[in-house]
């Protein structure tokens, strides 16, 4: 089980270049974000409001440990 504090540290500090995906499972949305810098920022703001809220759980399908 991931842990919700580790991936919105992540996404805050890496999210632009998808370590906080990479964590949670998602290497194809990964390398994504990686290669376009976060999607232009979109993708790098959704994602961090998204694990802050408990709305991303991790590619099982489990909710992040809090």
């Amino acid at each position: 089980m991931k842990n919700k504090t580790v991936a919105l540290i992540l996404s805050i500090l890496l999210g632009t270049i998808g370590v906080d995906r990479f964590y949670l499972g998602y290497y194809g949305m990964g390398v994504i974000k990686l290669l376009t810098m976060g999607g232009c920022g979109i993708i790098y703001i959704i994602d961090v409001i998204r694990i802050a809220m408990d709305k991303l759980p991790d590619k099982q399908g489990n909710a992040l440990e809090k």
